[in-house]
């Protein structure tokens, strides 16, 4: 097996995005821990499962049922409606931690969400490069279900 180099640049995981929400910080902060837990879903429309514990040391996982599932992350800190944080591996099956922070304010009439997800650890290529399609997806279905909600 030939070992590639690891340089501190290909170690570390920065991904950071704004999500512009015309709905009210409550209904947008119900609508991220809807998406995030039981309205996740595949691209496809496939639901994954995923079960949020929405308290400080609290579980993100995905529940395959009879005791089977993957963990993603625990609850690191939860202010309603400003601050859902995330410390964790995620979907990795390789040595990676995760810290995923939602800092929601209100914002011309609606709702600002900055997003951060922050990594450590060997992350194939591949898998880099699908990271920031798949959290605008999960963010565009929040924006969606908060501004669906909000009529």
């Amino acid at each position: 097996m030939i070992a590639t180099e690891q340089t501190l640049e290909n170690l570390l995981l920065t991904i950071n995005q704004e999500i512009h929400v015309q709905a009210p910080l409550d209904v947008t902060f119900a609508a991220l821990l809807e998406q995030l837990g039981p309205g996740n879903e595949t691209p496809d429309g496939k639901s994954l499962n995923m079960k949020i514990e929405p308290w400080p040391g609290g579980r993100w996982y995905r529940d395959l049922g009879e005791g089977e599932g993957h963990f993603w992350a625990h609850v690191k800190a939860i202010k309603r409606p400003t601050l859902l944080e995330f410390v964790g591996p995620l979907f990795a099956s390789f040595p990676f931690v995760s810290n995923v922070q939602y800092r929601l304010s209100e914002a011309d009439g609606g709702t600002l969400i900055s997003f951060r997800h922050a990594a450590l650890g060997v992350v194939p290529e591949e898998q880099k490069a699908g990271m920031d399609k798949g959290w605008t997806s999960m963010h565009e279905r929040v924006r969606r279900q908060a501004e669906a909600s909000r009529k």
